[in-house]
Formats: structure tokens, sequence, C-alpha cells
């Protein structure tokens, strides 16, 4: 049995109290919230509110007034990013003092709790994490395995409905109670659950959602194991809270159940934790909670997330404390405003009013195009006038309810030579190359693992087909051993003497590099370093060789992301110099997609409104605010759906910190078609008083001029689908092709690579008119010219597509 080390309870300073520099500068909530010492507390925190430094100051001040040492403090966020700036937070307030906390994700701490512990269900410490991709393959295999398609199961149905299960904390047995046996379907996905799950035991491997629902099994099914970590966390806290799902709120709950007495004598006689307080039966007493979140910002019910768990907090956790944190410390009060209106139309959430000592600040400023290529070119425009203003790009983003909106504002930006990037695109880790030269490490560091052998026997090209492939996995499981194995004896296979040879030597390299992670016993050989692992599997295989020799331009830009990541080790070795090989795969397991943000100083930010969550900008773009994306289409009937769809407007509102603009279109381009939009349901619910509203040359205003006529419709009582028609003039029905009016508002794309310009040229554009050229920047396809046109102000082109012609 693994036990973690003594501990005595530490005793609390004599008068009990903080540093007066722990509490500068908090506002009454924040300051009773970071000296509350209740059982457990619930901090509501809005939007900007100052919840990090709240959590960390608390944290500071237990360890400052000796309430806890620091290794019973578990802090858990969402991302690594956010533990790392706790983590740093905590350490500029207390120094050294804060070494030995547990300030990790929630996958992170599973993890170092499972390479302590996988052993009592069967597993070594050295299991394999499966990401996305890995899991993805492997599934596909059992589905083709199992002629699944015929029943309708994608690798992408299937993956989606285990992860669900799996976050539900469901195995096969517990779905199999409840499974229809007489719908074959249902028998079927039973069967590709079995085999996926006796997969990866069999791989000693985990897959991302394991991490968390193995834990919570382990305390469930081996008590005492249970009782060592209650006892070694009496103080946990929780960050983004409305964000948890089952099996993570199941693990809270068992990390702060207390330890009976029967657990508690049996530990302590087994040389557990000692010196532990009891309460009159004898119990230890469960940790202290601490919570923080704000059920408006509960925006990932798709990924499991479950809303009742911040909103019943309460209810499960009897005599708690709620405190409301509701100054905000980030955006102007019109902005706030604005939020405020639009989330109290949301019932199942905490009464809270944000306000700021900011100013009411700038006006939000709306805007109603023709189309989706005439909303982009106002935000183009916009940006332009806000850099000119001395805002930098890297403080302004665009948010977007759906990454198909990305093309029209692309296509712009590019024409409007403005820099950006598109959060979202193939991650580091997530590209082909990266996740072979990974698989050389797993095969490594877990022989068990047949997926990521299966992934590299033929990387780079041996001659070892799919064929072959199956010869091998047939000999395996004919004499009930791995595939590793079956590498090993491939001479026994009669497979020809060239693929026979090419196969033993790939066998051999991986076990000679084996034996250098893992040293026999009683040897004074260390374990080899990482990017020394690394760098050995990539010459004796030829890895990055084979790439250089390639004729393909792209091969040399993979060679480069190779030796990236062998710079990537080198730094782990760096920081971590007595780092394992199974330390370096856990922590690149656990890089969440939100900690890919890197802060690019000169670009505008795309992205969803999603993965806006935990961001704040200068100025902030919400596009598309029309029914059917904001709230979506597929949302919007489902139950909850519109009132989450609420929430993520309110967040995507409260990432702005000065300027806000609201925009959408009266007509969009889908599958070919220009089909009438109507404006969101939730436009009605900001005061008209906080937003002034603009819209394309040419739209009819409405009565009082402040507001497009499309948008003013619903309040005069007509129905928006005829106003918008009217103001669009566009025929009833939906239009299949492309309009008249369609085709004015989209603009051309033309090479303009022969034509010359220069500062003072008169030119004339498609849309804007005419205009004279005042300077011209770049070379080559990057020139762009700076145009001041007669009645369309000044705009920056890019000159190669630009759609515009010289005037004589």
């Amino acid at each position: 049995m693994s036990f973690v080390p003594n501990i005595i309870e530490p005793e609390p300073a004599v008068d009990g109290s903080f540093d007066d520099a722990l509490l500068r500068g908090l506002n009454p909530q924040q300051r009773e919230a970071v000296e509350y010492r209740g059982q457990s507390l619930l901090i509501v925190a809005g939007a900007g509110s100052g919840k990090t430094s709240v959590l960390t100051r608390r944290i500071a001040g237990l360890l400052q007034s000796r309430e806890a040492f620091p290794s019973q403090i578990l802090a858990i966020t969402f991302t690594n990013k956010a533990a790392a700036e706790m983590r740093e937070r905590v350490h500029q307030i207390v120094g050294n003092e804060a070494e030995g906390m547990w300030i990790s994700t929630f996958h992170s701490a599973c993890v170092r709790i499972l390479r302590r512990e996988a052993e009592h269900f069967g597993f070594t410490k050295s299991f394999t994490i499966y990401d996305s991709a890995d899991s993805r393959a492997l599934l596909k295999r059992i589905l083709k395995e199992l002629d699944a398609d015929q029943y309708g199961f994608t690798v992408s149905s299937a993956s989606g409905k285990i992860s669900k299960l799996k976050n539900e904390l469901q195995d096969v047995e517990s779905y199999a109670r409840g499974a229809n046996f007489s719908d074959p379907a249902e028998v079927m996905f039973l069967e590709i659950f079995r085999r996926y799950t006796q997969a990866l035991s069999q791989a000693n491997a985990f897959d991302f959602d394991d991490l968390i629902g193995q834990t919570v099994y382990l305390f469930r099914a081996f008590p005492v194991v249970a009782a060592h970590y209650r006892r070694r966390f009496r103080h946990i806290l929780v960050d983004e809270y409305q964000d948890t799902n089952h099996a993570q709120y199941s693990l809270i709950h068992e990390l702060t159940r207390s330890v009976r007495p029967d657990i508690a004598d049996e530990v302590e006689a087994a040389g557990g934790l000692v010196k532990t307080k009891r309460d009159a039966v004898g119990a230890i007493p469960g940790a202290s909670l601490t919570v923080v979140g704000d059920s408006d910002q509960s925006i990932y019910a798709f990924r499991g997330a479950d809303i009742r768990n911040i909103v019943e907090f309460e209810r499960d956790f009897p005599n708690s404390k709620v405190i409301l944190l509701e100054q905000n410390y980030r955006s102007t009060q019109n902005i706030l405003d604005a939020a405020n209106a639009v989330i109290s139309n949301n019932f199942d959430r905490k009464d809270k009013k944000l306000f700021t000592d900011i100013g009411e600040g700038h006006k939000i400023v709306g805007f109603t195009g023709y189309s989706g290529h005439d909303e982009a070119q106002f935000i183009a425009d916009e940006i332009t006038k806000m850099h000119d203003e001395g805002i930098a790009y890297k403080d302004i983003a665009v948010f977007y309810r759906t990454n198909a909106q990305t093309r029209a504002l692309e296509e712009i930006f590019i024409r409007s030579a403005l820099p950006y990037r598109v959060l979202g695109g193939t991650k580091f880790y997530e590209r082909a190359e990266i996740k072979d030269a990974m698989a050389y490490l797993i095969a490594v560091a877990n022989p068990a693992d047949p997926l990521a052998l299966r992934r590299i026997m033929n990387v780079p090209k041996r001659g070892i087909g799919p064929a072959t492939e199956t010869a091998l996995q047939s000999w395996a499981d004919a004499h009930e051993t791995s595939l590793r194995d079956a590498v090993r004896n491939a001479g026994e296979l009669g497979l020809g003497p060239k693929v026979t040879g090419e196969i033993l030597e790939f066998g051999s390299v991986l076990d000679e590099v084996m034996a250098k992670v893992y040293p026999p016993e009683g040897s004074e050989a260390r374990p080899a370093p990482v990017a020394d692992v690394l760098v050995e599997l990539l010459e004796r295989t030829k890895f990055v060789e084979t790439l250089r020799a390639s004729r393909d331009a792209q091969d040399e830009a993979r060679a480069e992301n190779v030796e990236e990541l062998v710079a990537v080790t080198k730094e782990f070795q760096k920081n971590n110099p007595d780092g394992t090989l199974l330390d370096f795969l856990t922590e690149v397991s656990l890089v969440a997609a939100a900690d890919d943000l890197d802060d690019l100083s000169g670009t505008v930010s795309l992205m969803t409104l999603h993965t806006a969550k935990g961001l704040e900008y200068e100025a902030v773009f919400l596009t598309g605010v029309e029914e059917d994306l904001l709230p979506h289409r597929m949302s919007a009937g489902e139950p909850g759906g519109p009132a989450e769809e609420r929430r993520l407007f309110y967040v995507g509102i409260t990432r702005a910190r000065k300027r806000l603009f609201i925009s959408l279109a009266m007509t969009r381009a889908a599958y070919g078609n220009v089909n009438v939009a109507m404006p969101s349901r939730y436009l009605q619910e900001i005061p008209a008083d906080l937003i002034d509203w603009r819209q394309s040359p040419g739209m009819a205003n409405s009565r009082n001029g402040t507001e497009p006529r499309a948008l003013n419709a619903r309040r005069d009582g007509s129905s928006w689908g005829s106003s918008l028609r009217e103001a669009a003039a566009l025929p009833p029905g939906k239009p299949k092709e492309k309009t008249q009016w369609a085709n004015m508002v989209t603009n051309v794309v033309r090479d303009n690579s022969t034509l010359e310009l220069s500062a003072g040229d008169r030119i004339k554009h498609n849309d804007f008119g005419e205009g004279r050229v005042t300077a011209v920047t770049g070379e080559g396809k990057k020139r762009v010219a700076e145009v001041q046109f007669d009645t369309a102000g000044r705009k920056r082109l890019l000159i190669q597509i630009a759609p515009i012609e010289k005037v004589e």
C-alpha cells in the first residue's frame, strides 16, 4: 500500500491575524472571502471581480496564519495556465513557504494520485495517457473489426458517447444494467464500449476521461487509500466550479468526506498519518472546501458541465457561507449595464448586479449590415480607426458563435491588410509528425501499449504494411502476449528475410533505448534524460533525416517541428533536472487547448465565444448576433439551451474592457444560398439607450433615427421577417440564388499584381468609390495602399486583391 507522508496538524498563529499587506486593496466582500474560516464557502465571483486575487490571498492567508502546511492545501483549476498563474501569485506573497502545495488541474492532480496508487487495481505506474487522437485511433480499429458502421456508428459518435458515460461515472457493467438488449444498435455499442475498455486495460493505459473517473473509483473501492488523501488535504479550493461535471463533482465530494473512526484507526495502526484532530465520535472531519464560480458563466454543458453543481451548492453543503463579488475591475459601467440586463432574464442563478468605479465609458456600438461581408468590412474599418488612435492589435478581439463565420472576416481582413490570427487551428502536439515522435517515446516508456507501436511501426517507411501488422497481431493473440513481444519474435513468423530484418531492427532500437530509461535494479546508472532518449530514437530511426531527404517542401517544415520537440525536451530537462520520461509524457498529455493561447503582440484575435472564456481585451466585437447563430439553432430547442446561449452572450459582453461592438447581418450566405437573418432575441434585452446603432449606407432608419428598422421592427409590433425583407429589398421566401442586391454587396476578388500605385494617384474602389492614395508600403504581394476616399473615409487596402483601378 502506498502512504502519503506523516502530517502533524500545524499550530495556528497566536493572534490568528494576517499581515496587512495580504488584505491591502481588497474591497469588503473580497476581504470577507479571504478571512472566512468556516467548513464550506461559495464565492460567487462576477466577471472581472478579482477572483484570482481572492483565491491566492486566501491560500496565502492559510499559510501565513499557520493554519495549514503547504502540503495540506489542494487548489484545483481548469487549465495549466491558470494553475501556473495561481502558483506564481502565492509564491510572490509567501515565498518558499508555498513549496509543497498541490496547485494543479483536476487531471494533473488525479495523474499524481494514480501514478502512486494505480497498482491497486491492475495498472502499473508507467501507464500511458491516451489523448483524443489516440482514443479515436483505437475506436476506429474496433469499429472496423465489428463492422459497426452498418449500425450507424462512427468514430466520432462512439467516442462522444463513451466520453459522456465516463464523465457520468458509468462503466461497461453499470451501462449494461440499463441497456435495451432488444435494440441491435444498443448491443453493438455495448460491445464497442467493452472492447475499448478492455484494450485500454491491456495496453496499461487510461484515456483522458479515465483520469478523474478512475481516481473516484480508487477512493470508493479502497477506503484506506481514500482516508490518506482526505487526511492529507485539509483545505481544498476549486476555481470555475460552475464548469465541473459529475465526475469532478464526485471527486470533490470524495476528498471532503470525513474519515470514519475505524478507518482512521486502521490507517494510524499501519503507520500512516498521525496527530490529526478528531471530532466527538472519533471521526476526522472533512477538509474545508472553498469553491469559486459564477453560474452566469456556465457555458460548457456540451462538455458535460452541470450548472446544478454550483446552483445547488448550499444544499450539498449545509450551513455553507455565500459571498457575492459584484465589483468589476475590468469593464466600463455601460458594458456592465448591458451584461446585467441580458443575464437578468435567466432564472437559474444567484441574483447579483455588477458595478464598477471606472465610469460609464463609451456607448456600445451596434451595427446592422446587408451581409456578412458588409459586417466584416465595418469591423475592419473600426479596427483600423482604433489602431490609429493607439490601441494595439493584440488588445482587439472578434468573437463569433461558429467557426464558419470566419470566412468573410478573413477575406476582408486580408484585403484590408489587417494582421490577425484564428485561435483554434492545429496545435503543436496534434501535428502528425509530433504525434509520431511522441509515439516513439511512449513505446519506450510503456511497452504494453500497442497503439503507439502501430503508429510508428512503418514510420519512417520500413516496408511493414497492414498485412505484416496483422500477422504480428495474430501471432501475439495466438500466444496470448503483447504486440511488442511479437515484434521481438518476428523471426518465427516466416515473413521473409527483408521485412523480418526491418522488424527485428525496429524492436531492437526500442528495447535498447528502453534499457537506458529503466536501468536494471542495483545498477548505478541513472535513467537517461528525456532529451537524450528522443535524440537517440530520431537518429537511429533516421526520422528527421528521412523528412529532410523528401522532395516535399512541407516535409522540411515537419522536420523543423520535430526539432522544436527536441528543444521542448531540453527545456523540460532544464526546468526539471530529475524529471523522467514518464514525467515528460504526463506533462505533454495534460496540455489543455486553452493553454495554447500565445500572446502575439501584433495580431487581432479571432475566436469562438467558447474560446473567449477567461480572456479580456480592450475592444471586443461580438458578431453574428442573430437568431440561429446566437442562440444557435441546435441549442434553441434544447432544455436549458436558450439560457446557456444567453450566458454565452453574457460572457462575450464581459470580455470587453472599454469598447464593445455588437453586429449582425440582414442576410447570411450558407451552402450557396443567401438566407434572410433575424436579429437575436437577446438584443431586445439590452436597454436602447446603451447602444449607438449604425448601419450600412442606404439602409432605412427607424422612426427615432437611432436604430435600424430591421431591429426596431418587433417593438413596432410587426414581424421581424417582413421588416427585414422590406429593408433588404428581398422578395418573400428563402432566396435560392444570389439576388441582384446580394451581388451588389459581394466584393469581387481580382489580381492586381501588375498595378503600380504611388502617393497622389487617384483610384476607384467597387464599394468605396473614388479616392486618393496617401501612401504605399510593403513589397510584392504584401503591398498596402492607404487611401483617403471622397465619401468613405480612410482605408488600408491590400493592393494585390483589392477591387480597385487607377483613375486617369
